[in-house]
């Protein structure tokens, strides 16, 4: 499967030839290959920007991953405690108690920051906490985000002029650059659906 790079870290869950296993999955700023063995079953959970593990640097997960050891079908051990492997159904009541432990915690001032406001500190503090946070710089992670939104416009049938203009890239070459290295498909794959699985939902019609 095409792994497209994404912004979020996130756990995941999965099982293979009867065995468990667990992990916590970094923001990915180029595109890549991800495996998906046959007859595996996965369960993920993606946390908002701003979110971080206490235990577990951001920056430390970029571009890749750690394996949480002693994972059985039922429970995982996460920063010193074991907790119940979630389904589908019951993966925001985990997300609850880690917060309420103190094991995920989130950066206010970076809300502040995504949801347009300008905190009382310099460019430079902010800059810090948002990489100490996510692991990435504004830029990248707008940069990020930009591509995933263009592939998802085209693949909803958007003309690649159209999403140049919307999404305020240079030109069209700039915008291909762009799709080869965040999302790993050209401009006519993403209309026809074509170059296999991809790690993104390309079926939701977005809206301005």
């Amino acid at each position: 499967m095409t792994s497209v790079a994404g912004v979020r870290w996130g756990l995941v869950f999965w099982q293979h030839d009867g065995r468990a296993y667990a992990g916590i999955t970094g923001p990915e700023t180029r595109t890549g290959t991800a495996p998906v063995p046959e007859g595996a079953t996965f369960t993920g959970i993606e946390f908002a920007v701003g979110t971080s593990l206490r235990a577990v640097p951001t920056l430390a997960l970029v571009d890749g991953g750690i394996g949480l050891p002693d994972t059985t079908r039922r429970t995982f051990r996460l920063d010193g405690a074991r907790w119940e492997t979630p389904s589908f159904d019951d993966a925001e009541a985990l997300v609850e108690s880690l917060v309420r432990a103190g094991i995920v915690v989130r950066d206010l001032l970076l809300g502040e920051v995504l949801r347009g406001h300008r905190p009382a500190v310099s460019g430079r503090t902010v800059e810090r906490r948002f990489r100490a946070a996510t692991g990435l710089t504004q830029g990248t992670v707008r940069q990020i985000e930009r591509a995933r939104t263009a592939a998802q416009l085209l693949a909803a049938g958007d003309p690649a002029a159209d999403v140049v203009a919307k999404l305020d890239y240079f030109d069209e070459p700039h915008l291909a650059r762009a799709l080869r290295s965040h999302v790993g498909r050209t401009v006519r794959q993403l209309r026809e659906g074509s170059g296999g699985a991809i790690a993104l939902d390309l079926d939701q019609r977005l809206t301005s």
